[in-house]
């Protein structure tokens, strides 16, 4: 049970940031949608012309990964809501310096430079979203979950 909420919540909050993104580069022009799925430096994966769906269900695969990761470390305790929180920032915690990293190593010029204020701005007000995403989605279960049984 732990392992399929795990990718319940990492499928839903990976979803919910993918759409920020979608949404943030739609308003405002700055790529930061195209960075979150550019996958263009990664050997042989990046040197194939993957469609959009594509590269969301990659970024989806990797949040279904940190979901199960972080339902693994919330099961082995009873924590309060401010814990898991803390935990879950924690956890995610590397995903804003990954910026930095996946746009440095990014072949394409269209994505965000790693000067881009504006651009570095977004992507981290999206990762706290998606780290407050993740106790909000697992409480959220946990409190159905004891409502069906």
């Amino acid at each position: 049970m732990k392992f399929l909420k795990g990718v319940w919540i990492g499928f839903w909050s990976g979803l919910i940031l993918g759409l920020l993104f979608k949404w943030i580069q739609a308003v405002t022009g700055v790529n930061v949608y195209l960075l979150l799925l550019n996958v263009d430096f990664i050997p042989v994966i990046g040197e194939i012309e993957w469609s959009e769906m594509t590269e969301f269900l990659f970024h989806t695969a990797v949040s279904v990964v940190i979901g199960i990761v972080y339902v693994y470390f919330a099961k082995r305790r009873p924590y309060t809501f401010g814990q898991l929180t803390v935990l879950s920032l924690i956890l995610c915690s590397p995903t804003y310096i990954l910026y930095f990293v996946l746009s440095s190593l990014a072949i394409t010029d269209k994505v965000p430079g790693l000067t881009d204020w504006e651009a570095i701005t977004y992507w981290i007000f999206g990762h706290l979203a998606y780290s407050l995403l993740l106790p909000i989605l697992y409480k959220t279960f946990e409190r159905k979950n004891a409502a069906s049984q």
